[in-house]
C-alpha cells in the first residue's frame, strides 16, 4: 500500500521530530537508508514474484535501529566510553548483517550505558537518554536507547543485548516488547564489550519491538541456522500451558519491595488467564530467588571450565587508553574532571571487594546451579512463569544509584540461561508503562512468545506516548 521510501521517510521525520527530546539516536545514517529504500522500491518494480522475494528477504524494507554497542558499518562503536569516541565500525555485527541480508534498513545507532553495565543509559560521549512517557524518567539500560526509540515510534524493530536485563528493563520502562532468547542460540559477535569466559553463557542478543508478533520473525533472522534449536514452528495451545506465578523474590535486603501497581497488574494477568483460558495459575515461592543478586554476581565473576577468570571491568574501562584507577577516578569525578560515569567508577571499586570472599562465592555458584535445576524441573516442557520485571516503574534520572541492585529481577534469568519475553501491560496511574516477564525452560522460547501475543491482545500492548 505504501512505497519503501515513504516508510523510511516517515521514520526519518519522526526521529528528527522527537530525538531532540529523548536523545535516543546518537548517530544516524538517513541518507544511506533513503538510498537503500529507493533500491527496495526498484527491486519490487523489477523483481520476481512476491513469494520469491518474501522467502529471500523476509524483512524487506523494514526500518530498524541498533544499540551502539554493536558494529554497524560506518557508525560509531564506543559503548559510551570516551576513549573509544573515534572508533568507527568497519564491519557489521553478525545479527546486524543478518537483518540487512533479510532486507531490513538500518536508520542509525542508539544510546547505551557506559560499557553496557548500568541500568540508566547515560554516558560522557552522548549524554543521557530520556523516557518518552516522562522525560524526567530513565529508559533503563543498557539497551535504553533502543527502548526509547521504539516506544517513541521512531523505529520498527531493534537490536539489543542482555547480560543482566539489558533488553528487558528498557522494554519494561518504555512499554515495548523485548525477548532474551535461550542462551547460545543468537550469536553475540561484533559487540563491545563482548562476553569472555563464563560470561559467554550469560550474554544474549535479541530483538526489541513495539508489537509482539514481530519478535518471532526477527528472532528467526537473528538466530540464523541456530533457530533450529528453538521450537518456533510448534503450534502452542495456550490452554495446555502450565502457568506459574511468583509475586516477588521473597524479600531480598538488597532490592526494593515490588510496587503495588506492578503487583496489581500481575494479578490482573492471572485473573484473565484463569477466566479466559480456564487454566489454573499455580502460585510458587522459590526460596533461592531471594539471593538473585548474590547468585548473579558470584556466577558473573566465576571461572569457566578451563579455569579462565572473567574479564575485569577495570580493564574494559581502560580500552583505547591508559589503565584506570577507580579511586583516582572517583576523586576526579567529585571535581567534575573524570571522563567516566559514577556507576562505572563504583563498579570498578566494588569489583575487587566481591572477589575477596572466595568460599562464599563458591557457595553462591553452587546455589545458582541448584536453582537452575529447580527452575527447569518446575517449568518442564510446557511451563511459563509470570514474574515481575523490576520492583518499580521507570525511576527518575539518577535514582538507580540509590538502589543499584534492583536489576536482580531480570539478571537472575541470565545466569539460569532461560528464555524470557518482556511484555507490556498498559500504563499505570502516573502514565508510565507496566509489564511482566514471561519465563520458560531452555529452548521453549515459542511458549513465552505465544503468551506475549495473547497478552498483547488482552491488555493492549504498546501505547503511543502522550496518547492518554
Amino acid at each position: 500500500q505504501v512505497t519503501c521510501i515513504e516508510v523510511v521517510e516517515a521514520y526519518v521525520e519522526r526521529i528528527k521530530e522527537v530525538n531532540p527530546l529523548i536523545n535516543a539516536v546518537v548517530k544516524d545514517r538517513f541518507e544511506e537508508a533513503l538510498q537503500e529504500a529507493r533500491q527496495v522500491d526498484k527491486l519490487l518494480l523489477e523483481g520476481p514474484g512476491d513469494d520469491c522475494l518474501e522467502e529471500k528477504f523476509p524483512l524487506l524494507g523494514v526500518p530498524f535501529t541498533v544499540k551502539e554497542a554493536f558494529s554497524l558499518y560506518g557508525m560509531p562503536n564506543t559503548s559510551g566510553l570516551v576513549n573509544r569516541r573515534n572508533v568507527i565500525a568497519t564491519s557489521d555485527a553478525t545479527v546486524v548483517s543478518r537483518l540487512k541480508q533479510a532486507g531490513a534498513i538500518p536508520l542509525g545507532v542508539t544510546n547505551c550505558s557506559e560499557l553496557c553495565m548500568w541500568y540508566e543509559s547515560s554516558n560522557r560521549v552522548y549524554g543521557r537518554t530520556n523516557n518518552p512517557y516522562d522525560l524526567q524518567r530513565i529508559v533503563g539500560g543498557s539497551s535504553g536507547g533502543e527502548g526509547s526509540v521504539l516506544a517513541a515510534a521512531c523505529s520498527v524493530i531493534g537490536v539489543g543485548s542482555d547480560i543482566g536485563g539489558s533488553i528487558r528493563m528498557p522494554a519494561f520502562f518504555n512499554g515495548v516488547f523485548g525477548h532474551k532468547p535461550t542462551t547460545g542460540v543468537v550469536p553475540n559477535d561484533g559487540q563491545f564489550p563482548n562476553a569472555h569466559g563464563v560470561r559467554t553463557s550469560y550474554l544474549c542478543t535479541g530483538p526489541m519491538c513495539r508489537y509482539a508478533e514481530d519478535l518471532e520473525p526477527v528472532l528467526r533472522v537473528m538466530a540464523g541456522p541456530g533457530v533450529s534449536k528453538l521450537k518456533l514452528n510448534e503450534k502452542v495451545s495456550l490452554e495446555k500451558i502450565k502457568f506459574h506465578c511468583m509475586d516477588h523474590d521473597g524479600g531480598s535486603i538488597f532490592v526494593s519491595p515490588v510496587d503495588k501497581e506492578i503487583l496489581q497488574a500481575q494479578k490482573k494477568v492471572v485473573e484473565h488467564l484463569e477466566s479466559d483460558l480456564g487454566v489454573r495459575v499455580q502460585r510458587v515461592a522459590i526460596h533461592k530467588m531471594k539471593y538473585s543478586f548474590q547468585i548473579w554476581s558470584a556466577m558473573m565473576l566465576s571461572e569457566d571450565s578451563e579455569g579462565q577468570e572473567a574479564q575485569r571491568f577495570i580493564d574494559l574501562l581502560g580500552d583505547h587508553g591508559k589503565p584506570v584507577w577507580p579511586l583516582w577516578e572517583l576523586m576526579k569525578w567529585l571535581v567534575g574532571m573524570s571522563s567516566h560515569t559514577l556507576p562505572a567508577i563504583a563498579l570498578g571499586l566494588t569489583e575487587k571487594l566481591v572477589n575477596i570472599n572466595l568460599s562464599g562465592k563458591a557457595k553462591l555458584v553452587s546455589m545458582g546451579k541448584s536453582l537452575q535445576e529447580e527452575m527447569e524441573a518446575l517449568l518442564g516442557p510446557d511451563g511459563v512463569l509470570l514474574y515481575p520485571s523490576h520492583p518499580t516503574i521507570a525511576p527518575k534520572h539518577h535514582s538507580p544509584i540509590c538502589m543499584p541492585f534492583n536489576f536482580a529481577y531480570t539478571a537472575i534469568f541470565n545466569v539460569l540461561g532461560l528464555p524470557v519475553t518482556q511484555c507490556p501491560l498498559g500504563l499505570g496511574s502516573e502514565g508510565l508503562p507496566l509489564g511482566i516477564q514471561l519465563v520458560a525452560a531452555a529452548y521453549n522460547d515459542h511458549l513465552t512468545l505465544a503468551v506475549a501475543q495473547y497478552l498483547e491482545k488482552a491488555f493492549g500492548g504498546w501505547v503511543l506516548p502522550g496518547k492518554v
